[in-house]
């Protein structure tokens, strides 16, 4: 299987503190699209024995050096070897054309994520779960339905990007709303092809509008500050193709939601815009291995950094449990 060879950053760049508990290098893998994966590997230093594993990705326009970096370096703190990835396209991994996204593909990113932790000595193949954080909290439902090997699911803060998509926030787009939709993204496609480049939907607003919804403040207050910003996030900076939205919008991510067996905890914050992605999708959910946790008072971004606010201990638990 070929590796396309990258160039990492070997500096510490993210943006919060490095841990003198665990033990951090870059790593690279490909998955079946051929396209590598650039990703953070944070193991105990304690550690002296296989390992259960944890891949982790998202928030959704976010890289490893954001919130899935700070989850994957507080999990190995509890124990576990953990890897924090950017998904195809994005941030130091392969691929092209650049800030893209794919139900399909991003699904598949967790799945090289899970081929890889097999393959490693110190990790115990049949331990393996994975953290999907806003948008790729459904691609990791989606892996989990597919994946057999993934024995415990989180996600946080999550986001049915194909719903999100197709329907806008709410479900509040008709089918002449998703049309004139259509239209416009392929309007684009034909723009794109004659330019020979592809245009940018823009990255979080900025400068912030005086009446800017509050969970667009909360966007802006993480990647648009020091808090969060990084220059190879989309949403720091020049956002998603603007055609990316053509491949979920005409997609079911969660359609096999119900035939995970495995466990599953999904966490989302009480006063997050987006709870109700988790509170139907947690509906289909079968089996008696199942939790929803509603965090009293966070928003849905407080659960990418605010480590006083996200239930580290409560993951520690689910994983101990289900990776034992």
């Amino acid at each position: 299987m070929t590796t396309i060879t990258i160039d990492t950053t070997q500096t510490w760049d993210k943006v919060f503190p490095q841990s003198a508990r665990v033990a951090h290098r870059k790593v690279t893998f490909p998955n079946r699209f051929g396209i590598t994966l650039a990703a953070d590997l944070y193991v105990p230093k304690d550690a002296d024995n296989q390992l259960p594993a944890i891949a982790v990705s998202g928030p959704f326009g976010a890289v490893k050096e954001q919130s899935s970096g700070l989850y994957a370096q507080k999990m190995a703190e509890q124990g576990f070897l953990t890897i924090a990835f950017d998904p195809s396209f994005t941030g130091e991994s392969s691929g092209f054309p650049r800030d893209i996204a794919s139900p399909d593909i991003n699904t598949e990113d967790f799945q090289a994520a899970v081929d890889f932790l097999t393959a490693q000595p110190n990790v115990d193949p049949d331990r393996i779960g994975i953290i999907g954080i806003c948008g790729w909290g459904g691609m990791a439902l989606n892996a989990a339905a597919i994946d057999t090997r993934i024995k415990a699911t989180v996600t946080s803060t999550m986001y049915d990007m194909t719903r999100v998509n197709a329907f806008g926030y709410n479900d509040e787009m008709d089918a002449d709303a998703r049309y004139a939709m259509r239209e416009s993204l392929n309007a684009q496609r034909t723009a794109d092809y004659q330019n020979g480049t592809y245009a940018k939907a823009g990255g979080v607003v900025d400068p912030l509008p005086a009446d800017a919804p509050q969970f667009i403040q909360d966007y802006h207050a993480y990647y648009k500050t020091p808090r969060g910003y990084h220059q190879r996030s989309v949403n720091s900076n020049q956002g998603w193709n603007m055609t990316s939205a053509l491949s979920f919008a005409n997609a079911r991510l969660l359609q096999f939601t119900s035939e995970i067996r495995n466990a599953v905890l999904m966490v989302h914050g009480e006063k997050a815009h987006s709870l109700y992605f988790s509170q139907d999708t947690y509906k289909q959910l079968t089996g008696d291995n199942k939790e929803l946790m509603i965090i009293p008072g966070a928003s849905h971004t407080d659960l990418y950094d605010q480590v006083d606010v996200i239930p580290f201990e409560k993951m520690t638990a689910f994983f101990k449990k289900y990776l034992a």
